[in-house]
Protein backbone atom coordinates (compact mmCIF):
# COMPACT_ATOMS: atom_id res chain seq x y z
CA UNK A 1 0.00 0.00 0.00
CA UNK A 2 1.38 3.41 -1.00
CA UNK A 3 0.59 6.55 1.01
CA UNK A 4 1.37 10.19 0.22
CA UNK A 5 1.87 12.51 3.19
CA UNK A 6 1.42 16.25 2.57
CA UNK A 7 2.35 18.19 5.69
CA UNK A 8 4.34 21.42 5.89
CA UNK A 9 5.32 21.01 9.55
CA UNK A 10 8.62 19.26 8.89
CA UNK A 11 9.03 17.45 12.21
CA UNK A 12 5.44 16.16 12.10
CA UNK A 13 5.87 15.09 8.50
CA UNK A 14 8.95 13.06 9.42
CA UNK A 15 7.23 11.48 12.43
CA UNK A 16 4.27 10.39 10.31
CA UNK A 17 6.54 8.96 7.61
CA UNK A 18 8.67 7.08 10.15
CA UNK A 19 5.58 5.55 11.76
CA UNK A 20 4.07 4.51 8.44
CA UNK A 21 7.33 3.00 7.23
CA UNK A 22 7.65 1.06 10.47
CA UNK A 23 4.30 -0.57 9.73
CA UNK A 24 5.34 -1.54 6.21
CA UNK A 25 3.66 1.15 4.14
CA UNK A 26 5.34 2.61 1.06
CA UNK A 27 5.43 6.37 1.46
CA UNK A 28 6.14 9.60 -0.35
CA UNK A 29 6.53 12.88 1.48
CA UNK A 30 5.68 16.42 0.46
CA UNK A 31 6.08 19.57 2.54
CA UNK A 32 3.84 21.80 0.40
CA UNK A 33 0.80 21.81 -1.87
CA UNK A 34 2.78 22.18 -5.09
CA UNK A 35 4.98 19.11 -4.55
CA UNK A 36 1.97 17.14 -3.31
CA UNK A 37 0.10 17.96 -6.51
CA UNK A 38 3.13 16.78 -8.50
CA UNK A 39 3.24 13.40 -6.74
CA UNK A 40 -0.51 12.92 -7.19
CA UNK A 41 -0.06 13.53 -10.91
CA UNK A 42 2.63 10.90 -11.46
CA UNK A 43 1.83 8.11 -8.98
CA UNK A 44 -1.09 6.04 -7.82
CA UNK A 45 -1.80 6.19 -4.09
CA UNK A 46 -4.06 4.05 -1.98
CA UNK A 47 -4.36 6.90 0.50
CA UNK A 48 -3.37 10.56 0.75
CA UNK A 49 -2.85 12.02 4.23
CA UNK A 50 -2.87 15.80 3.95
CA UNK A 51 -2.85 18.85 6.17
CA UNK A 52 -5.83 21.16 5.73
CA UNK A 53 -3.71 24.19 6.57
CA UNK A 54 -1.02 24.19 3.88
CA UNK A 55 0.50 27.62 3.36
CA UNK A 56 0.51 27.42 -0.45
CA UNK A 57 -2.79 25.72 -1.24
CA UNK A 58 -6.40 25.13 -0.33
CA UNK A 59 -7.62 21.90 1.27
CA UNK A 60 -10.75 21.73 -0.88
CA UNK A 61 -8.70 22.11 -4.06
CA UNK A 62 -6.34 19.34 -2.93
CA UNK A 63 -9.25 16.97 -2.27
CA UNK A 64 -10.64 17.74 -5.73
CA UNK A 65 -7.28 17.00 -7.37
CA UNK A 66 -7.01 13.63 -5.61
CA UNK A 67 -10.57 12.54 -6.38
CA UNK A 68 -10.42 13.63 -10.02
CA UNK A 69 -7.18 11.74 -10.56
CA UNK A 70 -8.23 8.57 -8.70
CA UNK A 71 -11.75 8.39 -7.23
CA UNK A 72 -10.88 5.22 -5.28
CA UNK A 73 -7.96 6.86 -3.46
CA UNK A 74 -8.87 7.61 0.15
CA UNK A 75 -7.98 11.04 1.50
CA UNK A 76 -7.58 11.72 5.21
CA UNK A 77 -7.35 15.33 6.32
CA UNK A 78 -5.41 16.35 9.43
CA UNK A 79 -6.01 19.82 10.83
CA UNK A 80 -5.12 22.11 13.68
CA UNK A 81 -8.51 23.72 13.18
CA UNK A 82 -10.73 21.73 15.51
CA UNK A 83 -14.00 23.54 14.82
CA UNK A 84 -17.04 21.71 13.51
CA UNK A 85 -17.41 23.92 10.42
CA UNK A 86 -13.93 23.04 9.14
CA UNK A 87 -14.55 19.32 9.59
CA UNK A 88 -17.90 19.53 7.81
CA UNK A 89 -16.35 21.53 4.96
CA UNK A 90 -13.60 18.91 4.46
CA UNK A 91 -16.00 15.97 4.53
CA UNK A 92 -18.46 17.65 2.16
CA UNK A 93 -15.56 18.38 -0.21
CA UNK A 94 -14.88 14.64 -0.43
CA UNK A 95 -12.47 13.80 2.39
CA UNK A 96 -12.94 10.26 3.69
CA UNK A 97 -11.86 11.13 7.23
CA UNK A 98 -10.86 14.12 9.33
CA UNK A 99 -8.41 13.92 12.25
CA UNK A 100 -7.61 16.79 14.58
CA UNK A 101 -4.11 17.77 15.67
CA UNK A 102 -2.20 17.07 17.84
CA UNK A 103 -2.11 13.54 16.45
CA UNK A 104 -2.21 10.33 18.43
CA UNK A 105 -0.23 8.01 16.14
CA UNK A 106 -1.96 4.85 17.35
CA UNK A 107 -5.33 6.35 16.48
CA UNK A 108 -3.99 7.72 13.20
CA UNK A 109 -2.70 4.29 12.13
CA UNK A 110 -5.98 2.64 13.13
CA UNK A 111 -7.98 5.19 11.10
CA UNK A 112 -5.67 4.70 8.10
CA UNK A 113 -6.07 0.90 8.29
CA UNK A 114 -9.84 1.34 8.41
CA UNK A 115 -9.90 3.62 5.39
CA UNK A 116 -7.71 1.24 3.39
CA UNK A 117 -9.90 -1.70 4.35
CA UNK A 118 -13.05 0.16 3.27
CA UNK A 119 -11.52 1.57 0.11
CA UNK A 120 -12.48 0.38 -3.36
CA UNK A 121 -10.62 -2.31 -5.21
CA UNK A 122 -7.44 -1.46 -7.11
CA UNK A 123 -7.87 -4.44 -9.45
CA UNK A 124 -7.59 -3.63 -13.15
CA UNK A 125 -9.77 -5.87 -15.35
CA UNK A 126 -9.69 -5.60 -19.13
CA UNK A 127 -11.54 -8.41 -20.86
CA UNK A 128 -9.69 -11.63 -19.87
CA UNK A 129 -6.69 -9.79 -18.37
CA UNK A 130 -6.75 -9.12 -14.62
CA UNK A 131 -4.02 -7.15 -12.84
CA UNK A 132 -4.15 -7.10 -9.04
CA UNK A 133 -1.62 -4.53 -7.72
CA UNK A 134 -2.22 -5.37 -4.05
CA UNK A 135 -1.38 -9.05 -4.55
CA UNK A 136 1.17 -8.39 -7.33
CA UNK A 137 -0.70 -10.92 -9.42
CA UNK A 138 -1.66 -11.16 -13.09
CA UNK A 139 -4.07 -13.65 -14.63
CA UNK A 140 -5.11 -14.11 -18.24
CA UNK A 141 -7.96 -16.50 -19.02
CA UNK A 142 -7.48 -17.98 -15.52
CA UNK A 143 -3.76 -18.54 -16.18
CA UNK A 144 -1.30 -17.01 -13.69
CA UNK A 145 1.51 -14.90 -15.16
CA UNK A 146 4.90 -14.79 -13.42
CA UNK A 147 5.73 -11.10 -13.59
CA UNK A 148 7.02 -9.39 -10.46
CA UNK A 149 8.94 -6.34 -9.28
CA UNK A 150 9.55 -3.35 -11.53
CA UNK A 151 8.19 -4.97 -14.74
CA UNK A 152 4.92 -5.59 -12.90
CA UNK A 153 4.83 -1.97 -11.69
CA UNK A 154 5.56 -0.66 -15.19
CA UNK A 155 2.74 -2.77 -16.66
CA UNK A 156 0.35 -1.66 -13.92
CA UNK A 157 1.19 2.02 -14.34
CA UNK A 158 0.71 1.87 -18.11
CA UNK A 159 -2.58 -0.03 -17.69
CA UNK A 160 -3.85 2.67 -15.30
CA UNK A 161 -2.99 5.31 -17.91
CA UNK A 162 -4.18 3.35 -20.93
CA UNK A 163 -5.41 6.48 -22.69
CA UNK A 164 -1.99 8.15 -22.54
CA UNK A 165 1.48 7.88 -23.99
CA UNK A 166 3.83 7.67 -21.00
CA UNK A 167 7.46 8.74 -21.41
CA UNK A 168 10.46 6.98 -19.88
CA UNK A 169 10.99 9.94 -17.58
CA UNK A 170 7.41 9.75 -16.33
CA UNK A 171 7.76 6.02 -15.66
CA UNK A 172 11.00 6.57 -13.76
CA UNK A 173 9.41 9.28 -11.59
CA UNK A 174 6.31 7.20 -10.93
CA UNK A 175 7.96 3.88 -10.04
CA UNK A 176 11.56 4.30 -8.93
CA UNK A 177 12.15 5.74 -5.47
CA UNK A 178 15.29 7.58 -6.60
CA UNK A 179 14.89 7.98 -10.38
CA UNK A 180 17.94 10.21 -10.64
CA UNK A 181 20.15 7.26 -9.64
CA UNK A 182 19.06 4.96 -12.50
CA UNK A 183 19.35 5.25 -16.26
CA UNK A 184 16.36 5.24 -18.64
CA UNK A 185 17.41 1.87 -20.08
CA UNK A 186 15.94 0.17 -16.99
CA UNK A 187 12.57 0.94 -18.58
CA UNK A 188 13.59 -0.90 -21.75
CA UNK A 189 14.67 -3.87 -19.64
CA UNK A 190 11.30 -3.92 -17.83
CA UNK A 191 9.34 -3.63 -21.10
CA UNK A 192 11.38 -6.45 -22.59
CA UNK A 193 10.61 -8.69 -19.60
CA UNK A 194 6.90 -7.97 -19.97
CA UNK A 195 7.04 -9.01 -23.62
CA UNK A 196 9.15 -12.10 -22.97
CA UNK A 197 7.35 -13.41 -19.89
CA UNK A 198 3.82 -12.39 -20.78
CA UNK A 199 3.10 -11.23 -24.32
CA UNK A 200 4.97 -13.91 -26.27
CA UNK A 201 3.82 -16.93 -24.23
CA UNK A 202 0.20 -15.74 -24.35
CA UNK A 203 0.35 -14.47 -27.93
CA UNK A 204 -0.97 -11.06 -26.93
CA UNK A 205 0.34 -7.50 -27.05
CA UNK A 206 0.08 -5.27 -24.00
CA UNK A 207 2.53 -2.43 -24.62
CA UNK A 208 3.46 -0.60 -27.78
CA UNK A 209 6.47 1.64 -28.26
CA UNK A 210 5.64 5.11 -29.57
CA UNK A 211 8.80 6.33 -31.23
CA UNK A 212 10.52 9.25 -29.45
CA UNK A 213 7.59 9.65 -27.08
CA UNK A 214 7.38 6.61 -24.82
CA UNK A 215 5.00 3.70 -24.33
CA UNK A 216 1.28 3.06 -24.46
CA UNK A 217 -0.82 0.24 -23.04
CA UNK A 218 -2.52 -1.38 -26.03
CA UNK A 219 -4.47 -4.39 -24.75
CA UNK A 220 -6.83 -5.21 -26.29
CA UNK A 221 -5.87 -3.90 -29.69
CA UNK A 222 -8.33 -1.29 -30.90
CA UNK A 223 -10.06 -2.22 -34.12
Amino acid sequence: MRILVIEDEISLNKSIIDNLNEFGYQTDSSENFKDGEYFIGIRHYDLVLASWNLSDGDGVELINIVKQKSPRTSIVIISSKADKDTEIKALKAGADDFIKKPLDFDILLARIETRLRLGGTNVIKIEDLIIDPDEEKITYKDQDIELKGKPFEVLTHLARHSDQIVSKEQLLDAIWEEPELVTPNVIEVAINQIRQKMDKPLNISTIETVRRRGYRFCFPKKS
